[in-house]
């Protein structure tokens, strides 16, 4: 099991990530099997990854980055002919890639999450995450282009994970978003954190968020159309060991605010 430091002090009562995280998925989709058999062909900048779905849970990589193996991985269709597909890696513990592919319009948007030690992070949260926009390979791509977005600003919903986990989200900026517990064992308990947000389709956005108190962030796909999020977290649990964790909600959008060209958030 890897272990890191923890991170800086955290407010008395502060939950860690296992202890929030314990049942975070039970609203999530289910997995997919649809992949199982089929090799995904993958063009990212100055990179090619090749996935192969032997059976279930299970995905035999090429990356010109890192190498080749066979590991861990979740496939989700998030919506008709596109999948969230989460790996981690046992030579690598403290990373996971989130890929998440259009079959049918071949557009492609990766996520890299790295818990970093708290001297490389500074004063920045501890897990960093890059975004590489690609392709499947086989055929040209159509459709939008996975992009930075500044759709959400300004909308607050609410994500029910579970009977025990309601979050509120504002999406502040471009940079940040605010949270706050509703219902579960963090209720009461709220931040401001780092966000980016990627538009992938239409109704179809990434959301993804780097904690500043405790060492997780996350990567989450929402589906508008059908009031749905489906996502992971990547952080350190109390005992500080690594944890890569499935989430999923009911999405419930609560209000929007609007604002005038001359003040607009970043």
């Amino acid at each position: 099991m890897t272990e890191l430091a923890p991170h800086t002090p955290t407010p008395t009562g502060w939950k860690t990530y296992d202890q929030f995280a314990a049942g975070i998925a039970t609203n999530r989709l289910p997995q997919s099997e649809a992949l199982q058999g089929r090799t995904l062909h993958i063009d990212l900048p100055a990179r090619a990854l090749h996935l192969h779905f032997p059976q279930p849970n299970q995905v035999a990589w090429t990356d010109t980055a890192h190498g080749e193996g066979c590991d861990a991985c979740e496939a989700v269709e998030v919506a008709p002919g596109t999948f969230f597909i989460d790996m981690t890696f046992a030579s690598r513990p403290l990373s996971a890639l989130t890929v998440i592919v259009n079959l049918h319009t071949r557009r492609v948007l990766a996520i890299e999450c790295r818990v970093r030690s708290p001297e490389e992070a500074g004063a920045e949260p501890r897990v960093a995450q890059d975004f590489l926009v690609g392709t499947l390979a086989g055929g040209p791509a159509s459709g939008l282009v996975p992009q930075e977005s500044r759709d959400l600003i300004g909308l607050r919903t609410w994500q029910t994970y579970s009977p025990n986990h309601t979050y509120e989200h504002t999406y502040l900026s471009s940079e940040r978003y605010c949270w706050q517990c509703l219902v579960g064992v963090q209720r009461g308990h709220g931040d401001v954190d780092m966000a980016t947000y990627y538009q992938f389709g239409e109704q179809q956005y990434i959301f993804t968020f780097r904690e500043f108190l405790i060492p997780v962030a996350s990567v989450f796909f929402f589906n508008f159309e059908s009031q749905r999020s489906t996502g992971k977290f990547l952080g350190l649990a109390g005992d500080g060991s690594v944890a890569n964790n499935p989430a999923g909600a009911f999405m419930q959008i609560a209000s929007t605010t609007t604002y005038p060209a001359s003040h607009a958030p970043i």
